[in-house]
C-alpha cells in the first residue's frame, strides 16, 4: 500500500515538476519577445545603418534601390510575358501581377537569407554582454522593409500607368506583411542561430530559398497546375503572402474569404516562431564560445 501511495506521489511530484518547467519558458519566452519592444529604438536606429552602409562610396547611393528592382521586373516580364506569354486570370496585366508576387517573395528571401550570417558577422556586437542579440534578425527585418517600401512604390507607378483601379483593399497588404514578418522572424531566429555552430545552413538556405523561388507561384498561375499538386503547392506558407498581395492590389478580395487557408497558415507561422525562438534562446549563451 505504502509503495503505491509513493508512486503516486512521485507522480504528482513530476506532474507539477514538469507544469512548473512549462510556465518558467513560457514565461521566459515571453520576457525574450518583450525585450525587442524595449530596445526598439536601438533596433530602429541600426537598420537605418545598415540600410545606408550597402551604398557607402555609391555613386547613385539610394537611387540602386530603385533600379534593382525595376531591372528585375523588366527582365523577367520580357521572359515570362514576351517569351513565354504567360497571361493570369482575368486579364490582369502580367508585369502588375508578376511585381504584386515578387515584392512579398523578395522581401521574405532577403530577411531570411540575411539573417542566417547575421549572428556571425556581428561577432563584436555578441561579445558584448549587455547586447541582446535576438534583436539582431528583427534588425534585418525592418532594413529589409525599407527597401520593400520602394518595391511597393513601383508597384503602385505600375497600377497608376495600366490605368487600373484604386481600393481601400490596398490597406490589407499590411496584414499580409505582418503574417510574413511573423514567419520570416521565426526561420530567422533558428538559421541565425544554427549558423555559428554549423557553417553550412547559410548555404542550405539559399538552396531552399532558391526550391521555394520556383515552387511558389510567382511567375506563374497555379490554376494551371492540377487539384492534387495545387493542393501540395498551397502548402507552403509564402503562398498565402502572395496570393494576399495579389488580392490586395488586383482582386480586391478579403483575407476572411480563405478561412482554411488563414488558420493553415497561422497555425504554421505560430509554431515557427516559437520553435526559432526557442532554438535562438537555447543557443545564445554558447555564441561567443564559437565565434
Amino acid at each position: 500500500m505504502s509503495l503505491v501511495v509513493n508512486a503516486a506521489a512521485y507522480t504528482a511530484i513530476d506532474h507539477a515538476e514538469s507544469e512548473s518547467r512549462e510556465i518558467e519558458m513560457i514565461k521566459s519566452l515571453f520576457y525574450f519577445i518583450r525585450l525587442i519592444f524595449l530596445q526598439k529604438y536601438l533596433i530602429i536606429s541600426m537598420a537605418k545603418r545598415e540600410v545606408a552602409t550597402q551604398y557607402v562610396g555609391s555613386l547613385l547611393g539610394f537611387i540602386w534601390t530603385f533600379i534593382n528592382p525595376m531591372v528585375m521586373i523588366f527582365v523577367f516580364w520580357v521572359v515570362f510575358s514576351v517569351g513565354f506569354r504567360v497571361q493570369p486570370k482575368n486579364d490582369v496585366p502580367f508585369v502588375v501581377w508578376l511585381t504584386a508576387g515578387m515584392a512579398a517573395w523578395f522581401v521574405f528571401a532577403d530577411i531570411v537569407n540575411g539573417s542566417a550570417g547575421i549572428i556571425v558577422s556581428n561577432a563584436h556586437l555578441i561579445k558584448k554582454t549587455l547586447f541582446h542579440s535576438h534583436i539582431l534578425p528583427v534588425i534585418k527585418i525592418i532594413a529589409c522593409l525599407i527597401t520593400h517600401s520602394v518595391f511597393l512604390l513601383v508597384l503602385i507607378g505600375l497600377i497608376i500607368f495600366q490605368r487600373m483601379p484604386f481600393s481601400f483593399y490596398y490597406f490589407q497588404f499590411l496584414y499580409y506583411l505582418f503574417c510574413m514578418c511573423v514567419l520570416a522572424l521565426g526561420l530567422g531566429w533558428a538559421v541565425s542561430a544554427l549558423n555559428p555552430f554549423i557553417r553550412d545552413i547559410g548555404q542550405i538556405v539559399g538552396v531552399v530559398l532558391q526550391m521555394g523561388f520556383w515552387a511558389t507561384p510567382i511567375f506563374w498561375d497555379i490554376n494551371m497546375m492540377p487539384p492534387k499538386i495545387q493542393i501540395v503547392l498551397k502548402l507552403n506558407p509564402m503562398f498565402y503572402v502572395v496570393q494576399g498581395y495579389r488580392e490586395s492590389f488586383i482582386y480586391f478580395s478579403p483575407f476572411w474569404k480563405h478561412p482554411y487557408q488563414t488558420l493553415y497558415f497561422w497555425i504554421v507561422a505560430i509554431a515557427i516562431f516559437i520553435i526559432g525562438a526557442l532554438i535562438f534562446k537555447k543557443l545564445k549563451p554558447q555564441f561567443a564560445d564559437v565565434l
